[in-house]
C-alpha cells in the first residue's frame, strides 16, 4: 500500500511540473511578437490558471444574474477598408467627456489621450481632461498592477505588431453608452494617455474601446459588475456603406445563427475552430490543421483585412484566380505591395458575386460560414471597377480574420457559453431596422420651446451651440455643406450622383433630400456645395433630424471610399425656415384662382367680340331699292356692256 501512494505521489509532482513548464512556456511566449497587427498582451506566468478561475466565477456568476440585464446598444461609423477601422462613442466623466473609440476585439484596454499627454497626436475629439470630471478617481498603486515612477498610480503598456504602442496611467470614473442604450452609467476603469507612436498617434479615432477578453476589458468589467450578460455583438456595414451596431450583452440568437466552439483558455483572442475552405464549392488542398496553428483561427475587429498562414493563402490565391480567369490582372494601388488584383468587374458592388465565386468557412462542427465578394475583395482606389484579394499570407502559423472576412455578418460573442455566432444580414440597416435614434448623447437636456420639446446634448446646450446653428426655439429650412475633393488620378472625376448617396446614408436622410447647387473645379480639385433639404411632405427639418445631422458634421464623423480622393468638409451652415407670405402658404389655391379668372376674363372677352362682330354685320345689309343699291346695280350694267364691245371689237 505504501509503495502504491508513493507512486501516486510521484505520478502527481511529474503531472504539476508538466504544468508548471507549460505554464512558463505560455508566460514566456506572451511576451514575444504576435502575428500581424495583432496587439501585444503582457501576460503573468499563471494566466491560464487566473482564466479559469475567472471564467468559473463568472458562469456562476451569470447564473443568479436575471435574464432581463439591460443592453447597451450602440451605434457603429466609418467605413472598414477606407479608415481601416469602425468607431462607436464613448462619453466619459461627470459632465460626460466624448470620444470616438475603435472597437477593437484584440485589446484589452480602453484608453484614450489625456490632456497631460506629452506625445499624442491630434484627434477627433479634445483630450480627456480628468480635473473637469467630479466623479474622476485615479486608480492608487497596488501589488496588482505596474506603478508609476512616484509609485502612486497604476500604469498601462500596450504595444502592437505594426509598431505602435499607448502607454499611460489608470484611472476610474461613470462611462456612458448614450440614450439607444438601457443601460444606464457605469463606474469602470480606462487608460488615460501620456504617450502614442505610430498609427495610434497619426489616426483620427481618439482611442481603442478594448472588447479583449481581460480584466481591464470594458466588457470584463461590465460583466463582473453583474449589469450585462457574459455576451457582446458586432455587426459591421458592408462595402462601400460602413456603419452598423453594438451591443454590449446578450440578444436572442437568430434561427439561422451559425455557431463554432471558441476556447477561452488557448489565448486572450476570440478565436474559432476552423477546419476547411471551399471555393466556388471545392474544397481547398490543404494539410489538415493548417487553420490550427499556434493560437488556432482568430476573429479580431481592430484588424482591416485577413492573414492566412502561407499554404493556405497560396491555394486560396489560386483558386479565386481559376474562377475569374477572365479578368485582367492589374498592379495594387500601392507599388510597395504586391496585391493581387483585377479590373473589368464593373463599379456595382450587388452584381460582384455574379463575377467572383463563393467562399465558405466550414467550422469543426460541419456549419459553414458563406462569405461574399465583398468578405474578400477591397476596392482598387486608383482604377475604377477594380477589385484586390484582401486575403494576405501570415509569416506565422496563425490564421487572422479581420473585419473584412464578417461585414455585412451579425457576429455574437457568446463569452458565457464559449462559442460565437455569425449571421449574414445587412448591417448597415440593422441601425434603422431596431427604430434606434441618430442623434447619440448620454445625458439629454430636455428645453421646453413653444411648439416640441427639443433634447440637447450636453455638448450642445445651452450656451454650447455651434455658432452656425441658431439658438432657442427653431426650425431649420434646409443645410448646406461645403466640401473639398482631392483626387489622385486626372481622369477619374467624382460620380456626385454616387457621392449624393453616400451622404443621405452618412446623414440618415432621403436620397431626394440631397441636392447638388454648385461645382467648381481646379486641376484635380473640386469644391462641391451640397444642400440638405426638408422631405417633400414637410416645409423643414425635424429639430431630432437636424440635431442629427449637426453632430454629425460638427464632429466630422462622414466618411467616404477611397476611390473618391482626399475629402474635408470646409463649412457647414444651417439656414433657418423662412416665412412664408400668406399667398405662398396658399399658393396653390392662388394660382387655381388665378388660372380660373383668366379663363372667364377671356370667355367674356371672346363673347364681346363675337357679338360686336355680329351687330357690325347687321348693320351692312341694305334693301335692295336703296339709292346706294341703284347706283350698284348701274355700276355692274355699265361694267358687262363694256367687256361685251371689247370682244366685238377683237371679233
Amino acid at each position: 500500500m505504501a509503495r502504491t501512494w508513493l507512486h501516486l505521489a510521484s505520478s502527481f509532482l511529474i503531472v504539476c511540473s508538466v504544468i508548471g513548464f507549460h505554464l512558463s512556456t505560455v508566460g514566456a511566449e506572451n511576451h514575444q511578437l504576435r502575428p500581424m497587427v495583432l496587439p501585444l498582451h503582457l501576460s503573468s506566468h499563471n494566466h491560464s490558471l487566473h482564466r479559469h478561475v475567472d471564467n468559473l466565477r463568472r458562469h456562476l456568476q451569470q447564473s443568479e444574474i436575471s435574464r432581463s440585464t439591460p443592453n447597451a446598444l450602440m451605434r457603429l461609423y466609418d467605413d472598414l477598408l477606407s479608415n481601416g477601422y469602425y468607431t462607436t462613442r464613448l462619453w466619459i466623466g461627470t459632465p460626460p467627456q466624448e470620444f470616438a473609440l475603435i472597437v477593437d476585439t484584440g485589446s484589452t484596454v480602453t484608453y484614450v489621450p489625456c490632456s497631460s499627454c506629452a506625445q499624442c497626436g491630434k484627434h477627433q475629439d479634445p483630450r480627456f481632461q480628468p480635473d473637469l470630471s467630479s466623479t474622476y478617481q485615479p486608480v492608487n498603486c497596488n501589488p496588482s498592477c505596474n506603478c508609476d515612477d512616484k509609485q502612486k498610480q497604476c500604469t498601462y503598456d500596450r504595444r502592437y505588431a505594426e509598431i505602435s504602442s499607448s502607454s499611460g496611467v489608470l484611472g476610474e470614473d461613470v462611462v456612458s453608452f448614450g440614450n439607444e442604450s438601457e443601460l444606464v452609467p457605469q463606474r469602470a476603469i480606462f487608460g488615460c494617455e501620456n504617450m502614442e507612436t505610430g498609427d495610434l498617434y497619426s489616426q483620427r479615432a481618439d482611442g481603442i474601446m478594448g472588447l479583449g477578453r481581460g480584466r481591464l476589458s470594458i466588457v470584463d468589467q461590465l460583466v463582473d459588475k453583474g449589469v450585462i450578460s457574459n455576451s457582446f455583438s458586432l455587426c459591421y456595414g458592408g462595402m462601400d456603406v460602413g456603419g452598423g451596431a453594438m451591443v454590449l450583452g446578450k440578444i436572442t440568437p437568430p434561427p439561422d445563427m451559425i455557431f463554432s466552439h471558441s476556447d477561452p483558455f488557448r489565448s486572450p483572442y476570440y478565436n474559432i475552430e476552423l477546419k476547411d475552405i471551399h471555393v466556388a464549392g471545392k474544397r481547398l488542398k490543404l494539410p489538415a490543421g493548417v487553420f490550427d496553428g499556434r493560437y488556432g483561427t482568430i476573429l479580431d475587429s481592430g484588424t482591416t483585412y485577413a492573414y492566412f498562414q502561407k499554404d493556405a493563402f497560396v491555394a486560396f490565391s489560386n483558386a479565386i484566380l481559376r474562377e475569374v480567369h477572365f479578368l485582367k490582372r492589374i498592379h495594387g494601388p500601392d507599388p510597395n505591395y504586391d496585391d493581387i488584383c483585377f479590373s473589368g468587374a464593373g463599379r456595382d458592388v450587388s452584381q460582384l458575386s455574379k463575377i467572383f465565386p463563393e467562399v465558405e468557412m466550414v467550422f469543426n462542427n460541419g456549419k459553414k460560414l458563406l462569405l461574399s465578394p465583398e468578405n474578400y475583395l477591397f476596392q482598387h482606389t486608383k482604377v475604377s471597377g477594380a477589385y484586390c484579394l484582401g486575403i494576405f499570407a501570415n509569416a506565422e502559423a496563425t490564421t487572422l480574420l479581420g473585419g473584412i472576412v464578417v461585414q455585412n455578418t451579425l457576429v455574437t460573442y457568446d463569452r458565457g457559453n464559449d462559442r460565437i455566432g455569425f449571421l449574414k444580414t445587412n448591417c448597415s440597416e440593422l441601425w434603422r431596422r431596431v427604430g434606434f435614434s441618430g442623434a447619440p448623447a448620454p445625458s439629454p437636456l430636455v428645453f421646453q420651446s413653444k411648439d416640441t420639446n427639443m433634447e440637447f446634448p450636453p455638448t450642445l446646450a445651452p450656451s454650447g451651440l455651434p455658432p452656425n446653428v441658431l439658438p432657442g426655439s427653431f426650425h431649420i429650412g434646409f443645410i448646406t455643406l461645403d466640401m473639398s475633393i482631392s483626387t489622385n488620378n486626372s481622369n477619374l472625376k467624382p460620380n456626385f450622383k454616387e457621392l449624393a448617396v453616400l451622404i443621405s446614408q452618412e446623414l440618415e436622410v432621403v436620397n431626394s433630400q440631397v441636392r447638388l447647387l454648385n461645382v467648381t473645379s481646379n486641376g484635380n480639385d473640386y469644391l462641391v456645395r451640397w444642400g440638405i433639404f426638408p422631405s417633400a411632405s414637410a416645409n423643414y427639418i425635424s429639430n431630432t433630424t437636424a440635431l442629427s445631422i449637426i453632430l454629425r458634421l460638427r464632429d466630422h464623423r462622414m466618411q467616404f471610399p477611397e476611390r473618391f480622393g482626399k475629402y474635408k468638409l470646409v463649412d457647414w451652415n444651417a439656414e433657418p425656415q423662412r416665412k412664408l407670405m400668406w399667398w405662398q402658404h396658399h399658393f396653390l389655391a392662388v394660382v387655381i384662382g388665378f388660372i380660373t379668372t383668366l379663363v372667364l376674363g377671356l370667355s367674356a372677352i371672346g363673347i364681346w367680340l363675337v357679338h360686336r362682330h355680329s351687330q357690325q354685320s347687321i348693320n351692312r345689309y341694305e334693301p335692295v331699292g336703296a339709292p346706294n343699291s341703284q347706283i350698284h346695280a348701274f355700276g355692274v350694267l355699265k361694267l358687262m356692256m363694256m367687256v361685251h364691245r371689247s370682244q366685238i371689237n377683237t371679233r
